[in-house]
């Protein structure tokens, strides 16, 4: 089987890459053919704003590039981790010239919400959900607080509508959450070509072996995360409970001066920290706390702490509400709501014998879902339904050879 993966890179890291290096390794490690294709949105700086917003509707540069791999090579699948913006839809019909499957994650809402996270004005947001053209999102300058930006990008999805490119060029759509998958039929695309893989961590960082000396955040330091319900959550815990936030983005200084202000002792910001310190603090937390506010289509960071045995105080919201097991695996409060966050912060803190059950059960969770050999079963598995559709005669042996 041979696999072509085209992701477009965001300016700064996060989970989306991460994933996508993931898979890419996931599949190599077990016998699969793997090539990449990379745009980085470092190139807006280079080829301006105006072009960059033409080509998430076409990338004629892209079009041809994929046309030329795909004809130079027999490939199986074009597995599209995230086209915006300069990568676009265009892949998608070089992909069919070649009579290549599609196979789309879903990574984020960008298909049906500007923003791409369902989020405003400090709660989730479904204005735009049953609307062929998303024209709350551009009324709210939703992308990057820009009408402008905002119309291109719901000009973009409703063009593609138009010519029918979700529901006729797209073999699967991969959304790693029930959840997910539901706002996305709502939404209207076709069921029939909606699969949930969840997201998944390799290597096995191995299970904590003490008790955590902290609570801890790991993530990205914006709006949507709930950090400033965390803090103020933090101010009402009437424990010393020290709090260690690993992570960086736009609202670190807000925060900071907020910790400052505030006289939170017990809060320490880490800044950015990589992979291998994220779970070294892991190891050494008592339980992570996940306060986010918006529909996380996902939440890897959830997964990587049932890999080390740490249970999740978590947002009872999302995908957040389906991964994380209220008394078994972690605790539920309602989003938004800093004295409920406090009132299970300290019950964590205070019961360390029963936060130390619920981290076994997170690993038992994480051995049972989220293991790379069971991400492997259920991605071959979705390979397998594409490449056995009708119109991609030829493929029924590559089928029948993947392991």
């Amino acid at each position: 089987m041979h696999v072509l993966m085209v992701h477009n890179k965001y300016l700064e890291p996060g989970g989306e890459d991460i994933t996508t290096e993931a898979v890419v390794t996931l599949l190599k490690d077990n016998g699969i053919d793997v090539e990449t294709l990379y745009v980085s949105n470092e190139l807006i700086k280079k080829i301006g704003k105006v072009k960059a917003s033409l080509r998430a509707f076409w990338s004629q540069e892209i079009y041809e590039e994929v046309l030329k791999r795909l004809g130079e090579t027999h490939f199986d699948v074009l597995h599209v981790r995230n086209f915006f913006p300069l990568v676009s839809p265009s892949i998608y019909y070089a992909a069919k010239k070649k009579k290549v499957a599609v196979v789309q994650d879903l990574s984020n809402y960008r298909l049906f919400c500007p923003n791409a996270i369902l989020f405003r004005k400090g709660r989730p947001c479904e204005d735009c959900l049953n609307r062929r053209i998303a024209w709350p999102g551009v009324v709210h300058a939703c992308y990057r607080r820009s009408h402008l930006g905002s119309g291109v990008v719901a000009a973009m999805v409703f063009t593609h509508h138009v010519l029918r490119t979700w529901t006729s060029k797209v073999d699967a759509y991969v959304a790693p959450t029930d959840f997910a998958l539901r706002k996305f039929a709502e939404a209207g695309f076709p069921r029939d070509k909606l699969f949930v893989k969840p997201c998944f961590v390799h290597p096995d960082p191995g299970m904590k072996n003490r008790a955590g000396e902290y609570a801890l955040y790991a993530g990205r330091l914006s709006e949507e995360k709930g950090l400033r319900v965390l803090l103020a959550a933090w101010g009402m815990v009437r424990s010393c409970i020290p709090l260690r936030i690993a992570g960086d983005g736009p609202i670190r200084k807000e925060m900071a001066a907020e910790i400052e202000a505030k006289g939170l002792q017990s809060v320490e910001l880490l800044g950015h920290v990589s992979p291998s310190e994220v779970v070294t603090l892991m190891h050494g937390a008592r339980f992570l706390v996940f306060p986010s506010q918006w529909y996380e289509t996902f939440g890897r960071v959830a997964i990587e702490a049932f890999a080390c045995g740490l249970p999740v105080v978590a947002s009872r919201l999302g995908s957040m509400a389906e991964i994380i097991a209220d008394g078994e695996n972690g605790l539920h409060f309602t989003p938004g709501d800093a004295a409920e966050l406090a009132e299970k912060v300290e019950w964590a803190w205070t019961y360390p014998e029963e936060v130390a059950a619920m981290g076994r059960a997170a690993r038992a969770e994480y051995e049972a879902k989220y293991t790379a050999e069971r991400n492997y079963e259920m991605l071959m598995e979705i390979y397998r339904k594409v490449l056995g559709n009708q119109g991609l005669g030829g493929k029924r042996s590559t089928v029948d050879g993947i392991r």
